[in-house]
């Protein structure tokens, strides 16, 4: 309860920080990681257990241990505790053998994930969308290396273990990379939305926002920071919702 009062009163003034409107989400403070996509929000707690939101409550997903999930137009994929990926279907979670990773990103039709040693791999959207039993999938290896990646209707985004934030366009169909290219900034995290927008956490728990990202410049121009009066652990968007997990585990929908 003490816990749950100080976030009551931060997020009082947390509003007052900024342009984005936050309110709480729906309760759920041993949240550990969050994901937007598709119009769908999925979260992972302390325990490993799986939620969808659903209207304004967080049901369960799945009965598959994950510690990690996403959400996109590639659908519903997870990481259990042992690097299995998982892909949910209908009411039941297939696994997806073939290939162990940390961090996984459903968002642009291929599905795209890190392994433990930050190799970066690729499902093409074909192989992808497919997927409607246990089986080793083709997956593509990527040149590079990231400990982190996110992808979006104008490329692709990652952070890698010196937090060096690179920009790269891949293929949903196949899978191919132009190139990767660093742009300014330190990060551990980084999310894409639906509609292009970047956001990042750094180590500090700072949120920032890649500024004029188009189609003529899919890159952007420079890092802008969002001045939230709390510690960010991981950040979120979708479908013009910026989605914000604390330090505390407290969840934010802002608008």
């Amino acid at each position: 309860m003490k816990a749950l009062a100080t976030f009551l009163v931060l997020l009082n003034y947390f509003t007052r920080c900024h342009g984005w409107i936050c309110t709480i989400a729906p309760e759920h403070f041993a949240a550990t990681q969050i994901d937007a996509g598709n119009g769908m929000v999925v979260m992972t707690d302390k325990n490993s257990n799986a939620f969808f939101l659903s209207d304004s409550s967080w049901s369960k997903l799945g009965s598959v241990a994950l510690k990690h999930v996403s959400v996109g137009s590639a659908g519903v994929w997870g990481i259990d505790r042992d690097n299995t990926v998982y892909k949910f279907a209908a009411v039941m979670l297939f696994v997806s053998s073939g290939l162990s990773l940390i961090q996984v990103d459903a968002g642009e039709g291929q599905v795209v994930g890190v392994t433990s040693q930050n190799s970066i791999h690729c499902l093409n959207g074909s192989s992808a969308s497919s997927i409607e039993k246990e089986g080793v999938l083709n997956w593509n290896t990527i040149s590079g290396a990231l400990m982190y990646i996110s992808c979006g209707p104008l490329g692709c985004w990652g952070v890698n273990s010196a937090q060096k934030i690179y920009f790269g366009k891949v293929s949903p169909g196949t899978c191919g990379i132009s190139s990767w290219s660093q742009v300014d900034g330190v990060a551990v995290k980084v999310e894409v939305g639906s509609d292009g927008r970047v956001f990042v956490v750094n180590q500090s728990g700072n949120v920032f926002e890649r500024a004029n990202i188009s189609k003529a410049l899919p890159q952007g121009t420079a890092l802008s920071q969002i001045s939230f009066c709390v510690i960010i652990k991981h950040v979120t968007y979708d479908l013009g919702r910026l989605w914000l997990l604390t330090d505390a585990g407290g969840i934010l929908n802002c608008i």
